[in-house]
């Protein structure tokens, strides 16, 4: 598995601010809906109804909301990197500004797993998230994440 799979570079962006969770979780959907086409409602709740189970605030300033969906034929992802952090009740208590997305199809068991440790890993790479970090470009965030040393096998 790798990130270059799960991630379509029109999936990528750079985003002002947010007033609260539920408005990334709304961006997040509304980039799925235009990138793989998912529902944006169905999007939104699904990671409303995970973030119910415990925050998905990794720390260090990373977040990745997840959910399994039905009707999903393959698992996809959505990356966003604020330019001004948000409070995400994170389990360190740090704002977020880079979150990756994950959307799995209901029934994806292990795959689902594999692809949040794959992408858990990318984003725990220290050099990974110094460049996320240091660009503004969505291409340039795209080609970081998928050429990652961590996206090449799980």
């Amino acid at each position: 598995m790798e990130l270059s799979k799960l991630l379509n570079p029109i999936a990528v962006r750079v985003v002002g601010q947010f007033t609260s969770k539920k408005r990334l979780f709304q961006e997040l959907g509304e980039i799925a809906a235009q990138a793989y086409g998912l529902s944006a409602p169905v999007t939104i709740d699904g990671l409303q109804e995970r973030e119910t189970l415990g925050p998905t605030g990794v720390g260090h300033g990373v977040a990745l909301p997840h959910a399994r969906l039905e009707d999903l034929k393959s698992i996809v992802g959505v990356f966003l990197r604020l330019e001004k952090p948000l409070d995400y009740d994170s389990v360190d208590r740090q704002p977020v500004d880079l979150v990756f997305g994950l959307f799995a199809p209901k029934d994806s068991g292990v795959d689902h797993l594999k692809a949040l440790a794959l992408v858990s890993r990318t984003m725990r790479d220290p050099a990974v998230v110094a460049k996320l970090r240091a660009n503004t470009d969505p291409a340039k965030l795209h080609a970081i994440l998928i050429e990652s040393r961590a996206s090449l096998t799980v």
